[in-house]
């Protein structure tokens, strides 16, 4: 064999071992199953869920000492 196959070989085994890998990798990171559908957690229909902000002890507590 001249030294241009053996340098040739040489490049598409590498180029072949990367391209495995590369394979190997995206295989590994797709999960391994379809998910299945989630719902998202429903708020609950009560007064507190649709306040909001609220101004409450703790929260001007906290205002109070985080004032400079």
């Amino acid at each position: 064999m001249s030294q241009a196959q053996e340098k040739l070989t040489r490049r598409r085994l590498f180029a072949g071992a990367g391209a495995a890998g590369a394979l190997a990798a995206v295989a590994a990171a797709l999960p391994s199953r379809p998910a299945q559908e989630q719902t998202p957690p429903q708020a609950e229909n009560t007064a507190e869920a649709r306040e909001g902000y609220r101004l409450t002890e703790h929260v001007q507590r906290y205002y109070q000492t985080a004032r400079v």
